[in-house]
């Protein structure tokens, strides 16, 4: 028992240290504001220093090429989305600006992306149908639009909040789960159905998106069954857009080496096209499909609707997922290739508020995107200047050209089309993944396909869990490796692999490449026993039956055969960590061979794992240690050697200390 002074100095013990600690991450001094304020607002950082003359050029024409791209970029995408024109240039317009502050990369482009378009504007169709409003040819009515970005809205600020929460957390770490294989097979997969989706606008058929899973096939169905009434307006036009787009778009990528910028073809095909409709009267006198106006300025903004936010949650989770994965990938590959660092988690907040912010303003989902990235890096951007420089070009296309009749729906479903080349040109990299490595490449191929011809959200889910069980099954198909010494070094090597190695008389060692855990510690012990080629449980089994039945014909007990084996070495180089169930596995292996005079010993453990030891109570016993055997833990697979060969017999070669 504790005298009372005894108590008392714990108990004022006790509350000086959480005290302390409250004060340590909630005290707030000016130095400690200013550098959240600082990490908060990358900008406050980098643009004290921002030197003019070598960057400002670069980040001003970086920043109006990819300002001139985004125009018809945002206009396409926003059909895609199930969205009115302007809320296209509205969402690339905040999120441009929303990154340059909070962003940490350099280079990249926020804006509209393809997938997540996609995503959105299934979510959208979804609701509108639930709600009981008419969709006609698959494109909203005017009046049925506010709902439309309503939902749109409402989802984009869900998704936003999500990131902002996981920033918060500091569980930026899920992307990793995320493998570079199972993303781009997710990215193929859903480049499958957009292209799909947009042949009814190349063909001017008015045909609703099907609803629910195999909505690619249920596409093609409604495509074949009414192709009897495609528009031939559409259909000419469609076919002039992608003559003309698809040479340009090659020639633009073969000698972008030699273009200090690319030439923005896409701007030129709306814009004839556009004349051409508006002055040939396409819409009036052939029937040509349109997309909804576009209204000068901006709209005021708009609460979500709240009570949406149950019906879009789990919708909201993956294109929150989604949209981070892309831009941090995106991010650290940039900084990487020029020699800088970002921040995974500051990457969250930004692109949580480019979702969460602009869906006051009828905005919807946002993240990074390659082309537009690629273009501003290949034009010289330096900053997030750059960024602010395209929002400035889409401000005057806001205030001054949106006015203009940008709504021939086949020209832009041409663009989407044209822009999807990238993505379905992995489909000719299949036998190189699979020659690389057969895992990713199925990986790949399983996700592409769910997402494909299954169901978009589906898709990823199968490729998270399909990564999961490969790697969970990797470490159920490692076996134990016998390992011989070099010639000309203390170096341990398989001895089925290498020839020349040499083997110690009495001591055998071991290697298994892999954590041992509740999954696999059963496989590890049965693959022990084979490549020793002895089961110390099946061998004490047989020997007490063995000394049974001699006792039965002799009255006494069997003498005990020699075992050729004195030692096991386990090098456990390769074993990153264990959990209670590895370490119960390496006390029955050592108990069991013990039981026969083998001793097991490790090797090369590295401090986690040696930490595990000691919690798990590893290290041998009084009983062991009475008997001789007082270690059990060694740094160097030579150092175990000599150990287990001066434990069971003097040998010359090793120091007598042991």
């Amino acid at each position: 028992r504790l005298p009372s002074n005894t108590k008392m100095w714990v108990g004022k013990n006790w509350r000086t240290t959480v005290l302390h600690q409250l004060k340590k991450h909630c005290l707030c001094t000016p130095k400690i504001a200013k550098s959240k304020i600082l990490g908060f607002f990358p900008i406050l950082k980098w643009l004290p220093h921002y030197q003019l003359k070598d960057w400002l050029l670069g980040d001003i024409v970086s920043g109006l090429i990819v300002g001139i791209l985004l125009v018809p970029q945002s206009i396409a995408y926003s059909l895609l989305a199930s969205q009115d024109p302007i809320y296209g240039l509205y969402t690339s317009f905040f999120s441009s600006i929303i990154y340059a502050l909070l962003g940490t990369s350099r280079h990249i482009s926020v804006g509209i992306f393809g997938v997540l378009c996609l995503l959105v504007g299934q979510v959208v169709d979804r609701e509108l149908a639930l709600a009981g409003y008419l969709i006609e040819g698959s494109s909203i009515r005017h009046n049925d639009s506010c709902y439309a970005i309503t939902v749109g809205a409402t989802l984009t600020f869900t998704a936003g909040v999500y990131q902002v929460l996981m920033g918060l957390f500091h569980v930026g770490f899920v992307s990793i789960y995320l493998s570079d294989s199972l993303l781009s097979g997710f990215a193929t997969g859903a480049s499958l159905t957009i292209l799909t989706s947009q042949f009814k606008f190349l063909l001017g058929l008015k045909i609703p998106r099907p609803q629910g899973w195999f909505t690619l096939f249920k596409t093609w169905y409604s495509l074949f069954t009414n192709l009897g009434n495609a528009n031939v307006c559409d259909l000419v036009t469609s076919l002039v857009c992608l003559l003309i787009l698809i040479p340009t778009k090659e020639l633009n990528d073969r000698f972008k080496a030699k273009l200090k910028a690319p030439i923005p073809f896409e701007l030129f095909v709306v814009i004839i096209a556009t004349l051409a409709s508006h002055f040939g009267h396409f819409n009036t006198e052939y029937g040509s499909s349109v997309a909804g106006d576009i209204p000068t300025g901006f709209l005021p903004p708009q609460l979500p609707n709240w009570s949406l936010i149950p019906n879009v949650a789990v919708d909201a989770f993956s294109i929150a997922i989604v949209a981070f994965a892309i831009t941090v990938s995106l991010s650290e590959m940039f900084a990487k290739k020029h020699g800088y660092t970002v921040d995974a988690n500051q990457e969250m907040y930004a692109i949580g508020f480019c979702n969460i912010l602009p869906s006051f303003f009828h905005c919807f989902t946002t993240s990074a995107a390659l082309t537009k990235t690629l273009v501003k890096e290949s034009t010289g951007c330096q900053t997030q200047m750059s960024g602010l420089v395209s929002a400035f070009i889409l401000l005057l296309v806001l205030l001054v050209i949106a006015p203009l009749p940008f709504r021939s729906k086949c020209v832009l479903a041409v663009i989407i089309v044209v822009n999807l080349r990238g993505a379905l040109r992995k489909f000719t990299d299949i036998p190189h993944m699979w020659r690389v490595n057969r895992v990713d490449a199925s990986i790949w191929l399983l996700t592409m396909a769910t997402s494909a011809f299954v169901n978009t959200e589906l898709g990823l889910l199968v490729g998270v869990l399909a990564s999961a069980f490969c790697v969970l099954g990797r470490t159920q198909q490692v076996h134990v490796l016998e390992l011989g010494r070099t010639t000309t070094r203390e170096h341990y090597e398989d001895l089925s692999s290498y020839h020349g190695l040499q083997t110690h008389p009495g001591v055998a060692v071991y290697r298994y490449d892999a954590p041992i855990y509740y999954a696999n510690q059963s496989l590890f012990k049965k693959s022990l026993y084979k490549c020793v080629g002895l089961d110390p449980v099946k061998e004490k089994t047989q020997r007490i039956k063995f000394n049974k039945k001699r006792r039965q014909q002799h009255g006494e007990d069997a003498e005990v055969p020699n075992v050729i084996l004195h030692g096991i070495v386990i090098d456990c180089s390769s074993i990153v960590f264990l959990d209670t169930a590895g370490v119960n596995a390496l006390k029955e292996v050592r108990k069991d061979y013990g039981e026969l005079g083998v001793s097991v010993v490790l090797a090369q453990c590295n401090t986690s794992v040696l930490d595990t030891l000691e919690r798990g109570g590893y290290h041998p016993t009084k009983k062991e240690s009475d008997e001789g055997e007082s270690n059990s833990l060694f740094f160097t697979i030579s150092d175990a050697v000599c150990y287990v060969q001066s434990f069971s017999a003097p040998s010359r070669d090793c120091d007598a200390k042991f």
